[in-house]
């Protein structure tokens, strides 16, 4: 298996923590956003092969024992550029895992993940509205939409939803897509269209989300790996503060217990 992490943005909605460091280095519980990961990924046998792909800041990566990769244009592009510049790690054949920089997750939640059914997967959360009402008043405000179909096949994600009806579960930012599936998974970017509109950005730009909506359009099985808490993602200063707070007091541990 290869392990790829997104670590290229710049992570200005975390600032001032990430004046000098990049989003994924920002420390939680005493730890890196990035070292936690690392270690659920070794838990679950999945470090042999890692992968970070840097841009912001990329000098201050501790890798340990992953390879670095860099997106050259990361203040001008976004996350799905950023995983294609290590389109030469996707191995035909081979799992692929790819995570967003900015999470941590239990092992439970990862391996759940790499054990579940489907060719092409991604980890939801189904008791997401418990942990953002901790956050906010209104947890719709930051939700997307995530619906299924009867057999548990994704059939919209990334949208702002209109209630919850339509946010069966919450996106993670972790995908698998299993070795047998990676050549249709590079067949599909290389599909979109480059001078193309994808939920209101262009191809640069384009959501993670956008693209796992493209393959479902197009025909393509996207499986939900439905999980109860165990992760979270920190995208702001506030969240990162509200999270330590949690930490320092014993409550993170029921949304999502750190190593």
């Amino acid at each position: 298996m290869t392990s790829i992490i997104l670590a290229a943005g710049q992570g200005t909605r975390l600032r001032p923590y990430t004046d000098e460091i990049p989003k994924c280095m920002v420390p939680l519980a005493g730890k890196p956003l990035l070292h936690h990961q690392m270690e659920t990924l070794a838990a679950c046998g999945a470090d042999a092969n890692m992968v970070v792909v840097g841009g912001y800041r990329s000098d201050k990566l501790e890798l340990r024992n992953a390879d670095l990769l860099t997106n050259p244009a990361y203040d001008t592009t976004n996350m799905v550029a950023t995983l294609f510049c290590a389109r030469d790690r996707m191995c035909d054949g081979e799992d692929l895992l790819i995570s967003y920089g900015d999470i941590v997750f239990e092992p439970r939640a990862l391996q759940a993940l790499i054990d579940a059914y489907g060719g092409i997967r991604v980890a939801a959360d189904r008791q997401w509205k418990r942990l953002w009402s901790t956050r906010m008043d209104n947890p719709l405000d930051d939700a997307e939409t995530f619906r299924m179909d009867e057999n548990g096949r994704v059939i919209e994600l990334g949208k702002k939803p209109e209630g919850y009806e339509t946010v069966q579960a919450q996106y993670m930012g972790l995908i698998f897509v299993r070795g047998d599936r990676v050549a249709d998974f590079k067949r599909a970017y290389d599909e979109l269209d480059r001078n193309g509109m994808y939920d209101g950005k262009d191809f640069d730009n384009m959501y993670m989300t956008s693209l796992l909506q493209y393959l479902i359009d197009t025909g393509r099985d996207v499986h939900a790996c439905l999980i109860d808490s165990g992760w979270l993602e920190v995208d702001t200063a506030e969240e990162l503060e509200h999270f330590e707070s949690m930490a320092s007091n014993g409550t993170l541990d029921d949304y999502c217990r750190l190593s």
